[in-house]
């Protein structure tokens, strides 16, 4: 069967100020690390032979009806307005209408320089490629909106960072590449033509049910809010939630400085480049509201009157907060065993949260060994779990099945730093059987798999992994 890509293209169809249209750069020798074969099926993908996907997927050959461009937009970058970003390293392939009927971008990300790379050199290297493959899917595995990895080549180049790395393309997978960023560049241009023009166009592919303008940033404020919950729900840190890093779709894209913990504290960061801790753990909600407002603020220019707009919006905005703890609780009631609401609930999902941080616990683990019955293993004062223990056992007594609320709630696997690091020190030495084994296993996360209770070992010490880095 031939390699095909059914193309049906809407975004290239649209005005050229929203956009650059150009082909990817050609690679030297470009090599198949991995097809995602589940993925290609939904999207209605005929494999191929290994090399006309590698070529496809290095950038070397442009597929028949894809049109090529590189996305504008702007962003808030660590809370600083950059009046211009765009894709400086990657180029949208084209779109392609799934066979469940969804509509999903084809990007390829280190595919070379772009009008928006800026003094960069539109590359990517090895490691950050296949951590975002397996982060990426990994999401996709528990349930969390995300953009997907359908295929990892490499480059036969070499990628200059600090030293010389191998190369890498990704291609990505998102409902779209929309961003809040998208947005901002035409507001500040004062271009409300294109502005109404993006908006329009934004409805009708992700939310067709949404009234204007205003019922755009209320759904965007609806999804982002059950994803941030979900990240809160498996310990995951985005790393950099720039503007430009958020998708109106809800979908959780550009795996850069990303992680998820190990030992639980709320403030963690991994990030090299959030010295100031903007984008830790715990302040991901509040940061989702502040992007939400520079949403808001570019969508009321567009309104023959703005200051009408304000009230409505600011009532958007100001809901999010409240939205955002009440998809939490539900998450983390969930994790506990519990279906039904009571009063007491965040108090009890707080207590167990806060004993976690001063005992050192580790964050999947703890949660896991609830339904195992072994949690108080996982405290360095065993006596302080048991005293929050007896009240959720009592809080208990009413659900009728919580075991399995909690196996279904709290993954066994999730893709730890330290093997993503061992992961990626193996491939670039040329082995890829960890990155194959973690994709296999991360696949099941919720599953019982004894075979490999190696991946749900907490680093030790000296595995400790401090610090993440976009490095692309």
């Amino acid at each position: 069967m031939a390699f095909t890509l059914p193309f049906d293209n809407t975004y290239a169809a649209l005005p050229g100020q929203f956009y650059s249209k150009l082909a990817p750069q050609a690679v030297k020798a470009p090599r198949l690390i991995a097809f995602n074969e589940d993925l290609a099926r939904l999207m209605r993908i005929s494999p191929g032979e290994a090399a006309e996907m590698a070529a496809v997927f290095g950038g070397n050959l442009v597929p028949e009806g894809a049109d090529p461009l590189a996305q504008l937009y702007a962003g808030h970058q660590f809370g600083t307005y950059n009046p211009q970003l765009g894709d400086g390293r990657a180029i949208l392939l084209g779109e392609t209408v799934g066979a469940d009927g969804k509509r999903r971008d084809v990007q390829l990300k280190g595919s070379g320089r772009t009008p928006y790379s800026r003094s960069g050199d539109g590359r990517a290297w090895l490691g950050p490629v296949l951590r975002e493959y397996v982060v990426s899917e990994a999401m996709h595995a528990l349930g969390i909106p995300t953009t997907r990895a359908l295929a990892a080549v490499e480059t036969g180049e070499t990628v200059w960072r600090e030293g010389g790395l191998p190369g890498a393309v990704l291609t990505r997978v998102a409902s779209s590449h929309l961003r809040v960023g998208t947005f901002q560049i035409f507001a500040a241009r004062g271009d409300k033509h294109s502005l109404r023009q993006l908006t329009d166009y934004a409805i009708a592919r992700h939310y067709p049910n949404a009234d204007g303008a205003m019922g755009l940033l209320r759904a965007v404020r609806d999804a982002q809010a059950k994803l941030i919950a979900a990240w809160m729900g498996v310990g995951f840190i985005h790393g950099v939630m720039n503007t430009d890093n958020s998708a109106i779709s809800g979908e959780t894209i550009d795996y850069g400085p990303c992680a998820f913990m190990d030992v639980y504290h709320p403030h963690t960061v991994f990030s090299s480049i959030d010295r100031g801790r903007r984008y830790a753990y715990a302040n991901q909600p509040d940061i989702a509201v502040w992007n939400l407002a520079q949403l808001a603020t570019a969508l009321i220019q567009q309104l023959d009157d703005p200051q009408a707009g304000v009230e409505e919006a600011t009532e958007i905005v100001h809901a999010m907060p409240q939205l955002t703890e009440d998809v939490w609780l539900t998450r983390f009631r969930a994790k506990l065993g519990i279906t039904s609401a009571q009063e007491d609930d965040l108090e009890l999902v707080t207590g167990l949260l806060e004993r976690m941080a001063e005992n050192q616990s580790d964050f999947t683990n703890s949660f896991r060994a609830l339904a195992a019955g072994t949690a108080r293993d996982q405290f360095t004062d065993p006596a302080v779990y048991d005293g929050w223990a007896e009240g959720w056992q009592a809080r208990l007594a009413d659900e009728p099945d919580p075991q399995a609320v909690m196996q279904a709630a709290n993954p066994a696997f999730i893709p730890r730093n330290h093997r993503i690091e061992e992961m990626i020190a193996g491939a670039v030495a040329g082995d890829y059987a960890l990155f194959h084994r973690l994709n296999a296993v991360l696949a099941s996360p919720y599953a019982d798999q004894p075979e490999h209770t190696d991946l749900q070992r907490p680093p030790a010490p000296e595995e400790v992994v401090q610090a993440t880095f976009c490095g692309t």
